[in-house]
């Protein structure tokens, strides 16, 4: 199942984004092994998501002979990801040489926090730091309020596990036709910069201010924004053209004469006012039944578990059960490859002699090996 279906990857483990790449690319079908050093895993391996749909093994790569043995599976590999700091691999042994001299149809994909070159690319770091490097951290938060870290959504997992995963089907696709492998260098900072590209275009143009908070997009407007219930939960509103504003106002019984034009910005905080009133006199639920399914752009803001259970995920089968633990499906979706998640989170060495027998490695190396 998958479109990935037939493609062999080697994951080099590493925290956050790494995993969700691989775990993105197992979605997709993709054979991949989890390569991690000897040590303890979680107390509950059903919990590890991000190291769902495929086995892993356990080796030791401070010894001679799990180098060894890495290489040699990478004579069988189409791909490598890795996401140690700069020069790990290379002092391992493992870097790009000597992987695509081993295996010159090798694509091997390198994660990083601020990229394989450059005066930064030792430092330590974490998404935080790479997003406020790449300006992505600047323009989030509220007018007065100091910029808000939007989990680590933007660095680690979209600038850069979306894009390792991305640029590592790139490769693939262009190896069809070269039949040569290449480096793939993704940097958190080059992708959380890629995500910003309209913003830049925006800001140059004079459209969005640099203050905070004042921006159509920022929750500077009354018209995308969120307000508070009356019984203290929230709704998401994004009316931003004109037929759903109308829409919204009508659905909410706002007259829309009463109110300055939509797109007057100095009138956009009083507004609010108004409609911060409006909408804290019904609880959310009140609301979802005026409003749910129109064209007012409208949804309730859900908490992670109640997104679970939401009448449109379930009628979609967003979220998943694989283990008895709940999570989100594969994305996106095929009408003739579609994908599903191949297996529960492995236990760190669970797979140690089925997989590296698979890998062609005989009872008497494996024993060795592990």
């Amino acid at each position: 199942m998958g479109p990935l279906t037939g493609i062999r990857i080697l994951e080099i483990a590493g925290i956050g984004p790494g995993p969700y790449c691989a775990m993105l690319l197992a979605d997709m079908g993709a054979e991949v092994l989890r390569i991690e050093r000897p040590k303890s895993g979680p107390a509950d391996a059903r919990f590890d998501l991000l190291s769902r749909g495929r086995r892993c093994v356990t080796l030791d790569l401070k010894k001679p002979a799990a180098i060894a043995a890495v290489l040699r599976m990478i004579e069988r590999a189409d791909a490598l990801i890795e996401g140690f700091r700069p020069g790990v691999m290379e002092r391992l042994g493992l870097g790009p040489d000597e992987c695509l001299a081993r295996n010159p149809r090798l694509v091997y994909g390198r994660m990083t926090g601020f990229g394989q070159s450059g005066p930064l690319s030792q430092a330590a770091g974490h998404d935080i730091n790479y997003i406020a490097l790449a300006g992505a951290l600047d323009p989030i938060g509220r007018a007065g309020a100091p910029p808000t870290p939007p989990l680590n959504l933007v660095g680690d997992f979209g600038g850069g596990g979306l894009f390792l995963a991305f640029g590592v089907t790139c490769a693939l696709l262009e190896r069809a036709r070269s039949g040569k492998g290449q480096v793939v260098d993704a940097a958190m900072v080059d992708g959380a910069a890629s995500l910003m590209t309209i913003f830049h275009a925006l800001q140059q143009l004079g459209i969005w201010n640099e203050s905070r908070g004042t921006n159509m997009l920022d929750s500077g407007a009354h018209y995308y924004d969120t307000y508070e219930c009356r019984d203290g939960k929230y709704v998401a509103i994004g009316a931003i053209e004109p037929q759903f504003y109308a829409e919204l106002l009508k659905r909410i019984g706002v007259d829309a004469e009463s109110l300055p034009p939509q797109l007057d910005r100095t009138e956009w905080p009083k507004t609010k006012e108004t409609l911060a009133r409006v909408f804290k006199s019904k609880t959310r639920d009140e609301w979802c039944a005026v409003l749910e399914g129109t064209d007012s752009c409208f949804a309730p803001v859900l908490s992670i578990s109640e997104a679970r259970s939401h009448p449109h995920n379930v009628a979609r089968g967003l979220f998943v059960d694989v283990g008895g633990v709940s999570q989100p499906r594969p994305a996106p979706r095929f009408s003739r490859t579609d994908s599903e998640i191949q297996r529960p989170p492995a236990r760190v060495g669970e797979h140690n002699r089925e997989a590296l027998g698979d890998w062609g490695f005989s009872e008497s190396e494996i024993a060795q090996l592990v």
